[in-house]
C-alpha cells in the first residue's frame, strides 16, 4: 500500500488556513462591504501586527459590546459608566436643552454634529415607520419622544422642551414618520420645525456634505 502524504485537518475545509484563521476570515466577511479577498487582507494584517496592537482591537470590540448602551433619554450610545448612562451631549450644560433634533440613527446625529452648527440635544428613532415592514410608532422610541415633551423631569435637565427640529431622512418613509410626528407633537403645543429641504430626496443624512446640512440647520422651516 503506497504512503499518503499528510491530510488537511478537516475543520480548516480547503482553505490551507489553520482554523483560527478561517474564522476570522469569516467573521471579517460578515462586516459591510467587506469580501473574501478584503477579508483575507484584514486578517493578514492582524497576522502580522504586534501582539498588543492586534489586542488592542480585541479589546476595543469587546468593550463596545460590553459597555456601549443606549442614552435613556435620548437614545444616543453612551458608556454605561457614564453618568446614569446618559450620552456627553445630554450631560452639556452648555447645550439647549429646550430643543430637540430628531434623527433617525445616531450615525444621523454623527452628520449633524459635525457641521458644528446645532447646540441643541437630539432624540434618536432607532428607525423609522414602516407599515410594510410591519414597524408602527410603538416600535420605535416615539413614546419615550413623547414623555420628554409632555414631562420635563424625563428630558436633559429637567427642561421643558420648546421646539422639536425634525430631521428624518428624505425618504417616502421618513416623510410619513415626520408628518405623524408633527400631527402629535403640534397636539402637544410644541413647535415643531424640519431641516429646509436643500437635501436630495431619496438621499441619506449621513451621505449629505457638511455645508448642505450646516444649510439646512440654518434653514429649518416651521411644520
Amino acid at each position: 500500500m503506497s504512503k499518503s502524504g499528510p491530510t488537511r485537518s478537516s475543520s480548516a475545509g480547503n482553505t490551507g488556513y489553520p482554523e483560527s484563521v478561517n474564522r476570522l476570515l469569516t467573521e471579517f466577511a460578515k462586516l459591510p462591504g467587506i469580501g473574501r479577498r478584503s477579508a483575507e487582507r484584514l486578517a493578514f494584517f492582524v497576522l502580522k501586527e504586534d501582539r498588543d496592537e492586534a489586542m488592542k482591537l480585541a479589546r476595543a470590540i469587546h468593550d463596545v459590546k460590553t459597555k456601549v448602551r443606549y442614552c435613556p433619554i435620548s437614545f444616543n450610545f453612551a458608556d454605561a459608566d457614564s453618568e446614569g448612562g446618559v450620552c456627553p451631549i445630554n450631560l452639556d450644560p452648555r447645550r439647549d436643552r429646550s430643543l430637540v433634533l430628531v434623527v433617525e440613527q445616531p450615525r444621523d446625529l454623527i452628520a449633524i454634529e459635525g457641521t458644528g452648527m446645532y447646540r441643541g440635544i437630539y432624540h434618536v428613532l432607532l428607525g423609522r415607520i414602516s407599515p410594510l415592514d410591519g414597524v408602527g410608532p410603538e416600535d420605535l422610541t416615539i413614546p419615550q419622544l413623547f414623555a420628554r415633551v409632555d414631562d420635563p423631569s424625563k428630558n436633559a435637565g429637567g427642561e421643558k422642551i420648546t421646539e422639536v427640529v425634525l430631521a428624518l431622512n428624505p425618504t417616502l418613509e421618513g416623510d410619513g414618520t415626520g408628518m405623524y410626528l408633527a400631527e402629535q407633537l403640534q397636539q402637544r403645543g410644541v413647535k415643531v420645525s424640519r431641516l429646509a429641504r436643500g437635501l436630495p430626496s431619496g438621499s441619506q443624512l449621513e451621505y449629505a456634505s457638511k455645508a448642505v446640512l450646516a444649510d439646512a440647520i440654518a434653514g429649518r422651516q416651521a411644520m
